[in-house]
């Protein structure tokens, strides 16, 4: 009997510390393989940084301007501080006129940790995906949306941190992006070579000779 209530007295203990582990508020769309990811990536994160990044995937139909401030910080004495929270909900509605859905949103709990991150670069890797068109399903792009956009999240906080991360998803977007910025810079220096730099080089060589 005196087990039996060391036990519960244990489990009590421990239940809240096991309900607080999850990185989501709420997962109506992952499967458990992306959300296994999304959970990998956000205890790596917090035991590196200090920071806490939660997920919030609903397929709940928000109506027009919902506030989803508000709606999170409603909870905020269910969070570990300080956190940041990515809301996915495809379904909320953006305009009734227009009939568009779909919104994601970044709700830190300081203006310090948001500003650890570019908000609207980590909105795009979500939004990105859903609105691209190929053969993937629906479900498989806000798996991919998601994921992409949590990882992204991650990234940039530790990154501003001087931390590296060893679990999130290798980005070959900023790779390509990269490239391109070399190979606009590129063309910028030939073209000033072509018609300012070089078109003095030999005005003042013709006025030598």
């Amino acid at each position: 009997m005196l087990k039996a209530r060391e036990g519960l007295a244990l489990l009590a203990f421990l239940l809240p510390l096991l309900l607080n582990s999850t990185n989501f508020i709420k997962n109506d769309l992952l499967t458990p393989k992306a959300s296994k990811i999304v959970e990998d990536i956000g205890d790596e994160l917090s035991s590196k940084t200090g920071i806490y990044a939660y997920v919030i995937a609903t397929n709940r139909v928000f109506p027009e301007r919902f506030n989803l401030v508000e709606y999170v910080m409603g909870m905020d004495k269910q969070l570990s501080r300080p956190f940041v929270v990515l809301v996915f909900a495809p379904n909320a509605v953006i305009t009734e006129k227009s009939g568009q859905r779909g919104r994601v949103g970044l709700i830190a709990s300081s203006k310090e940790i948001a500003s650890l991150y570019d908000s609207s670069t980590v909105k795009d890797y979500a939004t990105g995906v859903v609105a691209s068109k190929d053969k993937n399903s629906k479900e498989d792009k806000y798996n991919i949306g998601v994921v992409q956009s949590y990882s992204e999240l991650a990234d940039q906080i530790a990154n501003s941190k001087d931390i590296k991360m060893s679990r999130t998803i290798p980005n070959e977007t900023h790779t390509v992006v990269t490239i391109l910025k070399y190979i606009v810079l590129l063309g910028t220096v030939i073209i000033l070579w072509i018609f300012f730099i070089r078109n003095r080089v030999i005005r003042r060589d013709s006025e030598k000779k």
